[in-house]
């Protein structure tokens, strides 16, 4: 799944080469990912991108009229790539229209710069596996958006003390505190082993029984992975982020092999439909985690 890492470096990659530009035409292949109505997809159409950015985990183009476009003054498309989607740039796209419910797993394309006589620029957005959860919306404003409108704050944008304030206030378990939108936005599956075994705590430490020095840890953890996570990705081509994010993942999607920290195995918890990884020795004393379709702890 795109985390705030990917997404950023996404955005970064799209604003350098669509922003002041027009879009030509979206095409939509699968109705079902299109939340909204009004306004119409086709609003889009000859409006210019004025920027790329995100907002947690969801991609924001803001566009502005252009010349012969729709006079509204700000209309934003919104895409959240969910757990199997993802976005893919060409220099020369296909102009054939795409034909909806078909096999293909472009959910969406988005004809954009400038054309060519073949094609032109743009991205198509992706969704691989059954299971779609990929999600497009047009508004005027983001609010309009119920699952950014009901987001937490971003945890780039946090300092410690207002960290430490939200950790006092939940007795949820700090992975599931680390990967809820509606209190932090931005951290999901991967990167939250990731700073939980940089902070050398359990995923089932309870977050408002964390010591204050647990805290100042967990929090330039939290920082320290997002921002070098943030540098790698910079610069990278679309294409090569996936593979990117992989290669500085210490625990995440590692299960058995050594911790580079402490050399013991690494371990995974596992649910119905995902799961994720932890070093018994850096994070629970030693004590190795049962997987939770047992419903229970090892002792």
């Amino acid at each position: 799944m795109p985390e705030l890492p990917e997404v950023a470096a996404i955005a970064d990659f799209v604003d350098g080469r669509t922003a002041g530009l027009p879009i030509r035409r979206l095409d939509i292949a699968s109705l079902s990912v299109l939340k909204t109505a009004d306004p119409p997809y086709t609003a889009l159409t000859g409006r210019l991108v004025e920027s790329v950015g995100r907002v947690g985990k969801y991609l924001i183009i803001r566009t502005i009229p252009g010349p012969q476009a729709d006079p509204e003054p700000v209309i934003n498309l919104v895409i959240h790539l969910s757990r199997a989607g993802w976005l893919r740039w060409s220099e020369d796209l296909s102009p054939t229209p795409l034909r909806p419910g078909g096999k293909s797993p472009i959910a969406l394309r988005v004809h954009c710069g400038i054309p060519s006589a073949t094609g032109g620029e743009g991205f198509d957005v992706t969704e691989a596996g059954t299971q779609k959860r990929l999600a497009v919306w047009i508004v005027r404003d983001l609010t309009e958006v119920e699952r950014i409108a009901t987001l937490g704050p971003d945890v780039l944008a946090l300092d410690r003390d207002e960290f430490a304030e939200i950790l006092a206030g939940t007795g949820a378990r700090i992975k599931n505190v680390l990967t809820d939108q509606r209190v932090l936005a931005g951290i999901g599956n991967a990167y939250s082993d990731e700073i939980l075994h940089t902070a050398k705590l359990s995923p089932f430490a309870t977050a408002k029984t964390l010591t204050g020095e647990q805290i100042d840890t967990l929090y330039e953890a939290m920082r320290d992975v997002l921002t070098d996570a943030i540098g790698r990705l910079e610069g990278q081509g679309v294409a090569k982020l996936k593979s990117e994010k992989r290669t500085g993942l210490k625990v995440h999607a590692r299960t058995g092999l050594p911790c580079p920290v402490c050399g013991d195995t690494i371990g995974e918890v596992a649910f119905s439909d995902r799961s994720f990884q932890y070093c018994p020795t850096c994070q629970t004393g030693g004590k190795v985690l049962a997987d939770r379709r047992m419903s229970r702890l090892l002792k």
